[in-house]
């Protein structure tokens, strides 16, 4: 049984849900209802779909590679922190993707599915909370729920948008999307750490 609150509160983090309200929005602003929702459930479903890939084959990819999970691990672990660094120092993730739909011809996939939901957070954490030697496949199944449980919380909150600018602003969104950076540079420190030990100890890697 995995611990589901942790593993809500790492997916909720690294999709940033309400983040990505103020990047829908821009996208939909001047459609009808009808393509507002379209968009909504468009850029969800493609968002699942890249990650439920990575669920699934991430791990033969790399295995493929010859490149052990360790590897991946730190890699990621780093990674995950410039991300994080980027959304509590630099523009905030709705800021910096905003900006990005202007050089979009298909905005409900990019930039709303990929990087706004499917983040490269979000890609790693799912190859990593999902490795085979260390979880079973019931376990997979589990992390796999609860992150399209938060991309399907995503997918409500976009439908909402309106009515959640109108509450928080982009202002609150912003400052949410800064204290998830936060709690996502702690994540990336524990697997930076937890695959610097897996290496050095041969220990199979579980994901924080």
């Amino acid at each position: 049984m995995i611990d589901v609150v942790a593993t809500f509160i790492f997916f909720f983090a690294v999709i940033d849900p309400i983040g990505t309200v103020p990047v829908y929005i821009a996208i939909a602003e001047r459609q009808d209802a009808i393509i507002r929702r379209r968009i909504a459930l468009m850029g969800a479903a493609a968002a699942a779909g890249i990650l439920v890939f990575f669920v699934v084959l991430g791990q033969l990819i790399l295995t493929a590679m010859n490149i052990p999970l360790s590897a991946f691990q730190i890699a990621g672990g780093v990674v995950l922190f410039l991300f994080a660094l980027s959304m509590i120092f630099g523009e905030s993730k709705p800021e910096e993707e905003i900006r990005a739909i202007e050089r979009s011809t298909d905005s409900a996939i990019f930039p709303l599915a990929v990087p706004s939901i499917a983040s490269p957070g979000a890609i790693m954490g799912a190859v990593l909370h999902t490795e085979n030697q260390s979880v079973g496949v019931w376990q997979q199944a589990q992390v796999t729920i609860v992150m399209l449980g938060v991309v399907g919380l995503t997918c409500v909150l976009m439908l909402l948008g309106s009515h959640i600018i109108r509450l928080i602003g982009h202002s609150g969104a912003s400052i949410v999307s800064r204290v998830m950076g936060l709690i996502l540079a702690s994540v990336a420190t524990a697997n930076i750490l937890d695959g610097v030990k897996s290496f050095f100890m041969g220990a199979p890697v579980i994901a924080a």
